[in-house]
């Protein structure tokens, strides 16, 4: 692997970059703004992603948003969800909505999201994969003639086929009204359906409903109660009591972490060796001689 260095200040003018490329996204055509022009785009377009961002989920018929759609996910047309129209002025009124491809050459007229087996597409009954078909209106596969459009029987880890489940597009009004997760404005562009680090996760695997991430001082600074987790239990006494973390019990904690540099096999050598040192101290203690009583007269 190849060992990048940077300057003085690189590191900083990198995540300048970083932050630059996840708020311009593909808007710049692949040329730099100057900073004129780049702090022109933010007045502009900042305040609009802020009021009309659409959240786009794939939604099974339960109603659980099976997958999150991010600025990184594909659409039918093998395009990312970033290089589809995602900011407007005004929201449209037309349901569904529809956020075309704007990679020139395209004919995806509607951004849709088709989830994947493992690493690639997933077939349709024609037995072609998903790419193998157009992205016109039709979804006619390019590979044969019998197929009358692209038509899967992948099952979704919820149960239900893929065909079952629709891309959903709505607004944060439409979303909050069901009572789903809208997580923190943001000035980053195309980020579709993601709120908080749980929307990576595929619905049924999802364990935080909230989705905006972190939870507040009060939740983690409340009592452990009999409802909550078995670990938390396990551990409420050392937690909820600081005098009793004595410098062994941190040590044992420290110890018990792998090293970065360490293998697995230093890793255990190195704590099979604690232990047994930590056995012949117990012995050594045990072992010590009884303090002196004192005899009655």
């Amino acid at each position: 692997m190849e060992r990048l260095t940077f300057p003085a200040g690189g590191a900083a003018a990198l995540d300048e970059y970083l932050e630059y490329r996840r708020i311009v996204g593909e808007d710049d055509g692949g040329k730099l703004f100057t900073p004129e022009e780049y702090e022109e785009y933010k007045r502009k377009v900042l305040p609009m992603r802020s009021e009309n961002r659409l959240f786009v989920s794939w939604r099974s018929p339960t109603g659980m948003d099976c997958k999150l759609v991010g600025p990184e996910t594909l659409c039918f047309c093998t395009h990312r969800y970033k290089q589809h129209k995602t900011d407007f002025r005004t929201i449209p009124q037309q349901r569904p909505l529809s956020l075309p491809c704007r990679v020139t050459g395209c004919q995806c007229g509607a951004y849709l999201y088709v989830p994947l087996n493992g690493a690639q597409p997933i077939r349709c009954r024609c037995k072609h994969f998903a790419d193998q078909h157009s992205a016109a209106p039709g979804f006619i596969c390019n590979a044969c003639s019998k197929c009358s459009g692209f038509h899967s029987c992948f099952t979704c880890a919820c149960g239900q086929p893929a065909y079952a489940h629709d891309t959903v597009v709505e607004t944060k009004q439409e979303r909050l009204a069901q009572g789903k997760p809208v997580g923190q404005d943001v000035p980053y562009a195309a980020m579709g359906g993601l709120t908080g680090f749980s929307s990576l996760a595929e619905g049924y695997m999802r364990l935080d409903d909230s989705g905006i991430g972190a939870p507040s001082v009060e939740v983690l600074d409340s009592p452990v109660t009999a409802r909550d987790h078995p670990f938390l239990k396990a551990f409420q006494a050392s937690s909820s009591s600081p005098e009793t973390l004595t410098d062994v019990g941190t040590s044992s904690r420290v110890s018990s972490l792998r090293r970065p540099e360490e293998d697995d096999m230093a890793f255990f050598e190195r704590r099979y060796q604690e232990r047994i040192k930590m056995e012949k101290a117990a012995k050594l203690k045990g072992k010590a001689p009884l303090p002196p009583t004192t005899k009655p007269s």
